[in-house]
């Protein structure tokens, strides 16, 4: 009995960072695994944000690699089970390292990996965020592997016939550097963090009024379905969360600004209370506000 338990005990430790990860279809063609609106920590071991597999007929696109090794792997052997197609490129849609760490992965079994300029001069870090926050077991074999293939504006891939077209932003939005990845053939578009479900954006990196631009324009394509970063949320109202929040943390934002109201009363006064039952709403806002009046101060000097 003892040797039993100890078996027992063994392969639990063996199995302590397996994700349990379960695909979500979004329309004909696409999976897609869906993070939870939590902090990273060693109970979800960065199990945050969204990572997507299009069957393009000969082979995957992965949009977002995840954010370790194990993910990665993971992820991959259970699409696998749905059909097994080989990868034709990984898109790391900014550089926040939930979405892309998993890079490590693929590149050991010989995917080419595409990523936003921004990559170029992304400093290799002593530790990364996610190494602080995650379990060391679901971390192993984790390394930043970055991007070989760089967007500045627009790139095409032909994938099995079909054109797949990643465009950069091209100005600060949710980071300096974000790619949306548009197939027309299936009338989807992914879109990284510029959209947000069932918990608020954080704009501490990016431009409150940039980001609004770029999503007004996702909301002016001709598809079915627009796949943010985080929530599960993907039809093409997708982005009504993420936009009337920004637009109303602006617009407040930007009315007390005017008033001659200095930024210490502005993070008291703009509560915008309809979304305090949102996820982060009580560890997020404040700082949002805070950096939406920095950010529309420098704007307006």
């Amino acid at each position: 009995m003892k040797s039993l338990a100890f078996l027992i005990i063994n392969f639990q430790i063996l199995l302590a960072f397996n994700y349990s990860l379960e695909p979500k279809n979004v329309g004909a063609a696409t999976q897609c695994f869906f993070g939870l609106p939590q902090v990273m920590d060693e109970h979800n071991n960065g199990n945050i944000s969204n990572s997507c597999f299009v069957n393009m007929g000969t082979s995957y696109l992965v949009i977002d690699s995840g954010p370790s090794y194990s993910y990665a792997k993971e992820a991959y052997d259970k699409i696998k089970m749905i059909k097994n197609l080989p990868i034709s490129y990984v898109v790391n849609t900014h550089v926040h390292d939930d979405h892309w760490l998993g890079n490590s992965y693929y590149k050991e079994i010989g995917v080419e990996i595409v990523g936003s300029s921004e990559f170029k001069t992304l400093p290799i870090l002593e530790k990364t965020r996610m190494q602080m926050k995650i379990s060391k077991d679901a971390y192993e074999k984790t390394t930043q592997t970055y991007p070989e293939v760089f967007v500045e504006k627009e790139k095409i891939l032909e994938i099995n016939g079909e054109k797949v077209y990643i465009k950069s932003v091209n100005k600060k939005a949710h980071t300096r550097s974000d790619l949306f990845i548009y197939i027309p053939s299936k009338k989807i578009v992914f879109v990284g963090d510029l959209v947000f479900n069932e918990r608020l954006p954080s704009i501490r990196d990016g431009d409150v009024s940039g980001w609004l631009k770029a999503l007004e324009e996702l909301k002016s394509m001709d598809v079915d379905y627009i796949v943010g970063g985080h929530g599960s949320v993907v039809s093409k109202k997708s982005v009504d969360f993420t936009y009337n929040y920004l637009k109303t943390l602006k617009k407040e934002v930007s009315i007390l600004m005017e008033e001659g109201e200095e930024i210490g009363d502005v993070v008291n006064k703009v509560k915008m209370l309809e979304y305090k039952d949102v996820n982060f709403y009580d560890s997020m806002h404040r700082q949002n506000v805070e950096q939406a009046y920095r950010m529309l101060e420098w704007e307006n000097e």
